[in-house]
């Protein structure tokens, strides 16, 4: 799995994070104070990348957390078939298909950009 581990404290709103081991994008961060019995806790708010539900967790400051590796791709739409187009990778010339997600509008040659984790892709609105 292309992840990398680190402490709670490093997140930051707008980056990734693995929470119920799905990639999530980070909406919220927030700290409270260390206590009498412990550490500072740290509440991360997140929503899935590929699946749009929220998710939270809520960890010690300096507990370790995976942080999903996710990239950014060009493609290039081949062909549109209804709400499926057909996607060829810019790098690697593989070609997939893809959801077209609603309100977009895709014609062939079209350059889109996307995410690819574990084999999921989204493109990136």
């Amino acid at each position: 799995m292309p992840r990398e581990q680190k402490q709670v404290r490093e997140l930051q709103e707008g980056s990734y994070v693995m929470m119920d081991s799905t990639p999530c994008k980070i909406n919220h961060y927030s700290t409270a104070k260390p206590g009498k019995h412990g550490s500072a806790k740290a509440r991360v708010e997140g929503k899935g990348v590929f699946d749009d539900r929220k998710r939270s967790l809520s960890q010690p400051v300096d507990a370790k957390v995976w942080v999903p590796i996710i990239q950014r791709k060009q493609g290039q739409v081949v062909s549109v078939s209804g709400n499926d187009a057909q996607i060829m990778d810019l790098d690697t010339y593989e070609t997939f298909t893809m959801r077209i997600p609603e309100g977009e509008d895709f014609a062939s040659d079209d350059n889109i950009e996307y995410l690819e984790y574990e084999g999921q892709r989204k493109v990136v609105g």
